[in-house]
């Protein structure tokens, strides 16, 4: 069996990971250190929690020991699809190379400018950035990128998911073409393949999974759910993801819960923490500095329950969560994987449970075509928790049927009846009838015996008086 200390990695590198209890790399670390240790293009296919982040953090650091950065010229740089993910990155690299002398900076959204010029302005031996905030700083002209020795792609199908394609693509076009680039995806959809192809030099090739499938450690189950009226499909659907927590009693020590839009995170975050559940949403829109503390809250265990958007389905690394509650199909099948990725990490036992509308049954199909598996029907919770309700009607209810009230006829007598007011034709109201009655008495009421003198007349008379 590999061992870290058999991978020619620096020495100093090498203490660190001994510090941190690491003995035995991970196959895709295994295989992909190597050849980047070479300085060989790398291209990674492995599902999420297999370790990929070391597999090119160690041969960067080794890579980089020697030399100094210059000015707004950094020499390595890591592009990361989400901004938790880019933080992420940098808690490794200040794991690893705190035995190296090796600057870094971290330019992610929802943080100042500022700041972030500064470390540039400085020199960085390694910069990790999201796609639309490195291009803001180049754009800006406080960042060249043509100092770049490694280039590194992470979770690369993400990229095409949220759109950075076109970034990426722009981002290698200013990068020199003798760098070296390690390219790290859990799937290769035909547009990855296509960059791969454009941008990767005779690549080493390591893949340790079959594309997309769901770790055996993970126990799946799914409940079919139809709501009684589709205006109340939320009220429902939440009640059915509560009484599937509550199901699992102890054993849901912690459980991330994914939503599809961030306007059902926010609403399910809500109603879980109406009901006594300690949960808290995240997701895009959401304020860095709060996003952060959230996702801190629930590594360090404060916090239970952590409801999220798709932000969070990949490459976060929160060791021992128990559980993965679908409360949404996933739109797009890989996803599915991502998601309930999250838990059994490392070989340890999870579980992940999704709810399924009617709607939502051929993205769910899409599903079990993917990871080639059915995933077993679990019974609604909600439903064996809910007292039974008799179908047998009441006697009292019976007997109002059988025998219906009829309508009491009341005939009005002359003395209710509206008096006529003779001299001007129309009807003399009482006191007491409102507004709302007007125009609405039964019988036209005409002028009687009484004909103005004027009417009798004829036109020709008219004329000649």
């Amino acid at each position: 069996m590999t061992k870290f200390s058999d991978l020619n990695l620096n020495p100093k590198v090498m203490k660190a990971i001994i510090e941190a209890g690491y003995e035995t790399p991970t196959p895709i670390q295994a295989g992909a250190i190597p050849p980047a240790l070479e300085g060989k293009d790398v291209l990674g296919i492995a599902q999420t929690g297999t370790g990929k982040t070391a597999s090119f953090t160690l041969p960067m650091l080794s890579l980089l020991a020697r030399g100094r950065a210059r000015a707004r010229m950094p020499r390595s740089l890591v592009l990361c699809p989400t901004r938790e993910l880019a933080a992420q990155v940098a808690e490794n690299f200040d794991t690893y190379s705190k035995h190296l002398k090796l600057t870094k900076a971290l330019l992610i959204g929802g943080v100042s400018f500022k700041e972030q010029d500064k470390l540039i302005d400085k020199g960085v031996d390694v910069l990790i950035a999201t796609p639309g905030r490195l291009l803001d700083h180049f754009e800006r002209g406080k960042l060249l990128l043509t100092g770049v020795q490694v280039m590194v792609v992470d979770e690369a199908d993400r990229m095409l998911d949220m759109g950075f394609i076109p970034d990426i693509e722009r981002i290698f076009s200013l990068t020199p073409f003798t760098r070296q680039t390690l390219f790290f995806s859990a799937t290769m959809a035909p547009e990855i393949e296509r960059i791969t192809n454009t941008f990767l030099s005779a690549p080493a090739r390591i893949e340790v999974a079959r594309q997309a499938t769901a770790s055996e450690t993970i126990e799946q189950g799914v409940v079919m759910f139809k709501a009684s009226r589709r205006d109340r499909e939320g009220s429902e659907k939440r009640r059915v993801l509560r009484a599937l927590i509550d199901s699992e009693g102890e054993a849901c020590t912690n459980a991330i819960i994914f939503c599809n839009r961030k306007t059902d995170v926010d609403i399910c975050a809500k109603s879980l923490k109406k009901y006594g559940y300690d949960a808290a949403p995240i997701h895009g829109d959401l304020d860095q500095s709060q996003r952060t503390r959230t996702l801190d809250s629930f590594r360090n265990g404060e916090l239970r329950i952590l409801v999220a958007s798709d932000v969070a389905a990949r490459g976060l690394d929160v060791p021992s969560v128990s559980h993965v509650f679908n409360f949404d199909v996933p739109g797009h099948a890989e996803d599915y994987v991502h998601r309930i990725g999250r838990t059994g990490r490392a070989g340890r036992d999870g579980k992940a449970f999704t709810i399924c509308i009617p709607r939502d049954e051929k993205a769910f199909d899409a599903v079990e075509k993917l990871i080639q598996k059915e995933i077993p029907r679990v019974e609604n919770p909600a439903k064996s928790s809910e007292p039974r309700k008799s179908r047998k009607k009441p006697e009292a209810e019976v007997e109002v049927e059988a025998a219906p009230v009829q309508p009491k006829v009341v005939e009005e007598t002359p003395a209710e009846r509206p008096a006529k007011d003779t001299s001007k034709g129309k009807p003399q109201r009482g006191r007491g009838r409102g507004r709302q009655d007007r125009g609405r008495d039964d019988k036209v009421v005409g002028m009687g015996d009484h004909l103005p003198s004027f009417i009798a007349l004829s036109f020709d008379e008219r004329r000649t008086s």
